[in-house]
Formats: C-alpha cells, sequence, structure tokens
C-alpha cells in the first residue's frame, strides 16, 4: 500500500494504491485530501474487493497504521503490518506506468476525467 501526488486542475491530488505480492494492482483511489479518513477508506474498500490480507507492507506513515489497526479491531482478523520503506518498493515501481504516462499530460483538466484515465492505466498494467 502506497500513496503518490497528481496534479488535477492545478492541485496535487493523493492516489493511494495496493498491490499484490507479483506487483498486480489490487485497487486504487483518487482523493483530494491525504488524511486519517482517506487511508481507512482505502484499506476498507480494497479488502471489500478482495479478501483479507495476510501481511501488508507501508512506508512508516502514520495514517496508514491507524487504518490497519481499526480493521484489524473491527473485523476481528489479524493481519501483519510491515513497515519498511525498502520492502514497499513494489508498490513504489508501480507508480512508474501512471507517472510516465500523466507527465507528458501536464496533469488533467477535472478530477472525474483524472479518475477515469487512471482507472484505464490501471485495467491496461
Amino acid at each position: 500500500m502506497d500513496v503518490t501526488y497528481i496534479k488535477v486542475a492545478g492541485h496535487w491530488m493523493y492516489l493511494y494504491r495496493a498491490v499484490d505480492r507479483a506487483g498486480d494492482t489490487v485497487d486504487f483511489l483518487l482523493t483530494a485530501k491525504r488524511d486519517m479518513a482517506a487511508a481507512p477508506r482505502f484499506l476498507e474498500r480494497a479488502i471489500n474487493l478482495h479478501d483479507v490480507p495476510e501481511k501488508i507492507t507501508i512506508d512508516k506513515r502514520g495514517a496508514n497504521t491507524t487504518a490497519i489497526e481499526s480493521v484489524k479491531a473491527g473485523a476481528y482478523v489479524d493481519i501483519l503490518m510491515r513497515q519498511c520503506k525498502y520492502l514497499n518498493n513494489i508498490a513504489r515501481q508501480g507508480h512508474r506506468a501512471i507517472k510516465r504516462i500523466t507527465r507528458p499530460m501536464l496533469g488533467f483538466k477535472t478530477f472525474r476525467c483524472a479518475r477515469i484515465i487512471i482507472a484505464g492505466i490501471e485495467t491496461m498494467q
């Protein structure tokens, strides 16, 4: 699970992405704010679309830790949480494809357009 920045209408928006062990995208969420509400919302959505993971690798950001702890408490499951920036490289490398396509576009004009195009990029991957 990782976050990157995308420029939409001249403002930086946040793209949450979850990838599996092979580097395939599990789910993504484009949001205007990177706060304590966005991380749990993304994680719960990813878990609802797929099964509960055994391990989640994240960076050392507090919102991600809080999100995992709240999901563990709410669903009564045991999820191993690993906080290491080097183990999170698979998720970070996945941002390359999105950045490579969106950089020549100089950002997006609308939030809706960004969400639709990123969904297409993720589907192609």
